[in-house]
C-alpha cells in the first residue's frame, strides 16, 4: 500500500476538521513498517541449522551419502570425523541460505508470527506516543493513530487525560473503519474516517473552548 498526495491531503483536512469541536489534538501517523524483524530471520535461520542436524540424527545414511564422493573408498568404514564436518557444512550452508532468503522483507514478514507483528506495531506507536503527543497538550487530551503499512495493522493510543473520561473499547468504531479501508487497500479513506470518529468522541468528552490553541501538527507525520 502506499499514501498518495490526496490522501495526505484528505487526512490533514480531516483532522483539522475533528478539531474544529473539541480541545483534543489528533496525531496522525503513517509508518512503512514498525520493525526490521531481523531477528525472526535469525531464529529461522538458526531453526532451519537444527532442523538439519535432527533430520540427520533421524536418518544418518543421508550424512553417509552426501559424504561418499569424499570418501577412501579402500576404507573398510565411514570415519565418524568426515561424517560430523560434512554434518558441520550442511547445517553452516542451510543457515546461510535461509539469512539469504530471509533478507527480503515480504519473506520476513510472511514467516513472522501474527502475535509479533502486533507486538512490535504496539511498542512502536507507543514509542511514536511519547515523543509526538504525551504531556504535549495543557489538558493532556492528545491522540495519536498510528498505521503501519507492511504489517497492515493500526493503533491509537491516547492521553492520561483522556483515558480517565474514555474506555479503550470506545474506539472500536474507529478502528472498525480504518481496517475496512486498509483491506480495501485504501489507507488515505481509512485514516480519514478514524480521524472522524475519534475527533467525535473527543468533541462528546472534550467539547472545544474558548481560546484552545491548535497545540500538535494536523499534517500526516510519514516515516
Amino acid at each position: 500500500m502506499q499514501i498518495s498526495a490526496q490522501d495526505r491531503q484528505r487526512v490533514s483536512e480531516a483532522v483539522t476538521a475533528a478539531e474544529r469541536d473539541t480541545d483534543g489534538e489528533i496525531v496522525t501517523i503513517v509508518a512503512r513498517q514498525s520493525d526490521g524483524y531481523t531477528d525472526v530471520a535469525l531464529h529461522w535461520a538458526v531453526l532451519a541449522s537444527f532442523f538439519v542436524g535432527a533430520l540427520a540424527a533421524w536418518y544418518y545414511p543421508v550424512i553417509e551419502w552426501l559424504y561418499a564422493p569424499f570418501a577412501d573408498r579402500w576404507a573398510s568404514s565411514v570415519p565418524l570425523d568426515g561424517l560430523l564436518t560434512t554434518l558441520l557444512l550442511l547445517m553452516a550452508l542451510v543457515f546461510l541460505l535461509m539469512r539469504v532468503a530471509m533478507v527480503s522483507m515480504a519473506v520476513r514478514l510472511a514467516l513472522t508470527p501474527g502475535f509479533i507483528e502486533e507486538r512490535r506495531v504496539r511498542a512502536k506507536a507507543l514509542a511514536l506516543f511519547r515523543t509526538s503527543a504525551e504531556q504535549r497538550t495543557a489538558a493532556s487530551t492528545g491522540v495519536l493513530l498510528y498505521v503501519s503499512l507492511a504489517e497492515r495493522r493500526a493503533e491509537i493510543v491516547a492521553e492520561a487525560g483522556i483515558h480517565e473520561r474514555v474506555a479503550e473499547d470506545v474506539w472500536g468504531e474507529a478502528m472498525a473503519a480504518l481496517v475496512t479501508a486498509m483491506k480495501d487497500g485504501r489507507p488515505g479513506d481509512g485514516m480519514a474516517d478514524a480521524v472522524t470518529q475519534i475527533g467525535a468522541v473527543l468533541a462528546e468528552h472534550f467539547p472545544k473552548s474558548d481560546g484552545n490553541p491548535n497545540e500538535l501538527p494536523d499534517r500526516l507525520i510519514e516515516l
